[in-house]
């Protein structure tokens, strides 16, 4: 009989799969070993290689502001400089001196010259140094920056006739307008050697490990230092030098090369794997340690924000893109009179509006929902119990540290204190004011009680004249009324000029508040003409006025521009005293410019005219060319049409004198006749 098959071949293929599966994982092992020892030495590789460009940027990054604030030190004492010479504070030595110890502390300068709007060499670093003579990149840039009036930088350029010490050298000018007023005064030109840049700001230790260039915009090389040798190419940045007019590039070019793999990579790889466990343990151990002083540092630094905030007398707010507040500090708090819990996560209208500014508000939120808001501007809060404080508010965007702006930020201050002052200094001003017209009246008094003692002396002639016929009538004489009448008319006319005399005088004198209203210039003039010609007669000056007739009223308080004028009138008639009689004519014209709506009053004169020295503090508060004057008429002048939103100047008068000018804003057409 023959026997059933044998089945022993299916435990051996059960047995060569389970140890197809014991080999398989112990080969799968060591490939990820080797994977990792191959990649370990690249990936170290990369990670120095980017270390090293990270470090070059870092160091470029810190070489260029070295530079840039060398540069901006020495812009700033040359800005200084022209500041002084515009001035004219220094002399021909102390400006020399100024330019060279300016050379001196900024060795990378060449020279330091002062050239005049006509070229001519004003002042120089180097006494004996010969005519500048600038470049046509030069010239254009000092052209310019005569019209912006802004310093600007010319692009560097090779230049050989600027310094002996540096042939051919690529040089760079820095150039400063100077500017007396509207008077342009020339240029500050300082010169900046390229190589010098180099030499002087770049650190020993870094030019040791890199090749640093200065390029312009098409790469063109103004300035290398290569101490140890050309770069490789390897490890290069670019950094542009923030210089106003010209486009210069730091470049930085390591040289090190590319760093090699590890030699012997079992030996470091078997290194690495036994000291990874200390490391880890170590690493998690310094984990731990600097995670607990970071926590703490973070607690130490919130509570000193926080006691920082709460330390601060200004107020600030933070609103959300809806204009919900999300912060205060308690100096806020402590200026609207409401707790924070109260504020915070409210949405207009806030507790703290007024009920009188309430569409002022809205209208100013409503542009902050629009995403736009008005950067600075004055208010007022109503705290609880009705008080309003005036605050100054600031307001900025509030962007998160991923640039997205979360809301809006809002520093607000209180300036209760300073509106008082600005009242009590209007209130000074005021009193000022007053006392200097008492100060007018006291010196013409005498000339006053002169003028009114002629009508006085005509009225008891006159009235005389009349009691005389009255008196022959009474003799049975027949009374002659065509003598009696004339003799009247005269004394009625005397007497109105006296009372006119005397209420200029009392309008002129009186307190009140500065009241804005349409006033013709003619009808200013008319009020005070008896008081100019007063004066005029007294010094034999003869007064004319040129007033067109269709000139078109101005927004002013009558009696200061009537005080203006008094003021100005009296000092011309003063100033002519000592010139021949037929040149004493003092003259107020006016005019309108339509462009501008303005209305412009000069007041002319022939006198003696003003001199530099005293034209710079003609209206200085306590200087005056007279004896006995007080030094604050021109000053009150100038404060009272500044306040009328005008201006007050002055210049030479071509026939000799001076022409004082005001000019005020005209009342619009349309006003006038509504008013």
């Amino acid at each position: 009989m023959t026997p059933p098959p044998s089945d022993t071949p299916a435990p051996r293929r059960r047995g060569h799969s389970s140890t197809s599966l014991r080999w398989l994982l112990p080969i799968v092992l060591v490939l990820f070993f080797l994977a990792i020892l191959i990649w370990l030495p690249w990936q170290a590789r990369q990670m120095e290689s980017n270390e090293r460009q990270e470090q070059l940027i870092a160091d470029t990054l810190w070489v260029e502001q070295t530079i840039r604030f060398q540069m901006g030190r020495d812009e700033e004492s040359l800005r200084s400089l022209g500041v002084e010479i515009a001035a004219g504070h220094l002399s021909q030595k102390e400006l020399h001196e100024r330019m060279a110890r300016v050379l001196k502390n900024g060795h990378e300068l060449v020279r330091v010259a002062w050239l005049k709007p006509d070229g001519i060499l004003g002042a120089s670093s180097d006494p004996l140094a010969n005519p500048v003579e600038l470049s046509p990149a030069s010239r254009a840039t000092a052209e310019i920056t005569r019209k912006t009036r802004r310093p600007m930088y010319t692009q560097p350029e090779a230049q050989s006739h600027v310094s002996s010490a540096a042939p051919s050298a690529v040089l760079m000018d820095y150039h400063v307008p100077l500017f007396r007023g509207d008077d342009y005064l020339g240029d500050l030109v300082a010169t900046y050697q390229t190589s010098a840049l180099l030499d002087e700001m770049v650190p020993w230790w870094f030019a040791q490990d890199n090749q640093v260039t200065l390029v312009d915009r098409d790469d063109k090389v103004l300035a290398r230092r290569a101490a140890a040798g050309p770069g490789h190419g390897v490890y290069t940045h670019k950094r542009a030098l923030d210089l106003p007019g010209a486009s210069v590039t730091l470049v930085t070019d390591s040289v090190k090369s590319e760093p090699q793999l590890l030699p012997n990579l079992l030996v470091g790889s078997v290194i690495v794997l036994s000291l990874g466990l200390l490391w880890s343990l170590l690493a998690l151990w310094g984990h731990i340690s600097r995670r607990l002083a970071a926590e703490g540092a973070l607690r130490q630094q919130m509570s000193f924000r926080t006691a920082m905030e709460n330390s601060l007398v200004t107020g600030l707010r933070a609103r959300d893109l809806e204009g919900r507040i999300t912060y205060v500090n308690p100096a806020f708090c402590q200026i609207v009179g409401y707790p924070a819990e109260e504020i915070v996560g409210k949405l207009p209208p806030m507790p703290y509006w007024a009920e009188e500014a309430m569409s002022e508000y809205q209208a100013r939120f409503a542009s902050v929902l629009a995403g736009k808001v008005t950067p600075q501007f004055e208010t007022f809060f109503q705290r609880p119990n009705g008080e309003r404080v005036p605050v100054l508010v600031f307001e900025a965007p509030l962007v998160d540290n991923n640039g997205k702006q979360t809301g809006w930020m809002g520093s607000i201050l209180d300036i209760s204190d300073r509106k008082r002052i600005e009242e009590v200094n209007r209130q000074q001003q005021e009193k000022l004011q007053s006392s200097a017209r008492l100060a007018t009246m006291g010196e013409i008094a005498s000339m006053l009680a002169h003028e009114l003692n002629q009508p006085l002396a005509a009225i008891s002639s006159y009235t005389t004249g009349a009691l005389n016929v009255l008196d022959r009538a009474q003799d049975d004489k027949p009374l002659d009324c065509a003598i009696l009448k004339p003799a009247l008319e005269q004394a009625s006319a005397q007497a109105q000029r006296a009372g006119q005399i005397i209420r200029s005088v009392h309008e002129f004198v009186k307190k009140r508040e500065p009241q804005r209203q349409a006033v013709a210039i003619a009808s200013l003039l008319d009020g005070i003409r008896a008081l100019i010609e007063l004066q005029a007669r007294q010094s034999y000056v003869s007064f004319r006025t040129e007033i067109p007739p269709d000139l078109p009223p101005v927004r002013a308080d009558r009696v200061m521009i009537e005080q203006v004028l008094l003021n100005l009138t009296r000092n011309g008639i003063e100033a002519m005293q000592h010139v021949s009689p037929q040149r004493r004519i003092l003259n107020v014209v006016a005019s309108y410019d339509a462009e501008a709506e303005k209305v412009s009053v000069e007041v002319i004169d022939q006198g003696h005219g003003i001199p530099d020295e005293v034209a710079q503090r003609l209206f200085s508060p306590f200087f005056s060319t007279k004896a006995e004057g007080m030094g604050m008429g021109l000053n009150i002048c100038r404060t009272a049409i500044e306040f009328h939103g005008g201006a007050l100047t002055f210049r030479a008068n071509p026939q000799g004198g001076t022409i004082f000018t005001f000019v005020l804003p005209a009342v619009p057409a349309a006003a006038t006749q509504e008013t």
